[in-house]
C-alpha cells in the first residue's frame, strides 16, 4: 500500500477514518486515495506521523482513533509534524495524564488557532518553523520547504 515519495527510505501511507482506497478531495479539489483505515494503524510500525493543514484537521480531531495514534506516537517520541490547521490535533491529543500534548510544549500554526494553541498550554512561536522534542509545527504552506527539511531532520532523512 502506498506509494514512494521522493525521499530515499521513505514509504507515505495516506490513512483515514474511511475504507481503505476512498477518494478524499482537498480544499482545491485534488483528490486522494486512502491507503488504509486508521484502525489498521499501529504507531509501533510508523517513523513519524504528518499531519495536514485546511479543514481536514477539524475533521480529524473529532475521530478517537486518529488522537490516540497521535498520542502514542509523542509517548514513543517519534516525530509528529503538523502544519497550518493540523496543530488543533495536538490540542484534542492527550498524554497518559490528559493534558493536551502540546502543553508546555513551543509551537506554532495558522494565526486562526493561536488562541486555540495557547489555551492548550503551549508557548506560541510566530515562527515558520518550530520544533520541540518529537513535534514539528509550521504556520501556512509558504513555511513547506522548511516544515519539510525539519521532518527530515527529525527523521535524519536527507534528500540526495
Amino acid at each position: 500500500m502506498g506509494f514512494d515519495a521522493s525521499l530515499p527510505g521513505a514509504h507515505v501511507l495516506i490513512v483515514a477514518d474511511k475504507p481503505q482506497g476512498t477518494k478524499l478531495t482537498g480544499k482545491f479539489g485534488y483528490p486522494v486515495t486512502s491507503d488504509c483505515h486508521i484502525a489498521s494503524v499501529n504507531a509501533a510500525e510508523l517513523d513519524a506521523l504528518v499531519i495536514p493543514g485546511g479543514f481536514a484537521p477539524d475533521y480529524m480531531r473529532r475521530c478517537n482513533a486518529m488522537l490516540a495514534l497521535i498520542s502514542a506516537m509523542i509517548e514513543a517520541q517519534k516525530p509528529v509534524a503538523a502544519i497550518c490547521h493540523g496543530p488543533w490535533m495536538l490540542c484534542s491529543a492527550r498524554t497518559p495524564e490528559g493534558a493536551p500534548v502540546v502543553s508546555g510544549r513551543r509551537a506554532t500554526c495558522f494565526v486562526s488557532i493561536k488562541d486555540d494553541l495557547i489555551n492548550a498550554g503551549a508557548t506560541y512561536e510566530d515562527a515558520a518553523v518550530v520544533i520541540d522534542g518529537p513535534l514539528v509545527t509550521s504556520r501556512t504552506p509558504q513555511d513547506l520547504i522548511l516544515f519539510v527539511q525539519a521532518i527530515m531532520s527529525r527523521m535524519h532523512l536527507h534528500a540526495d
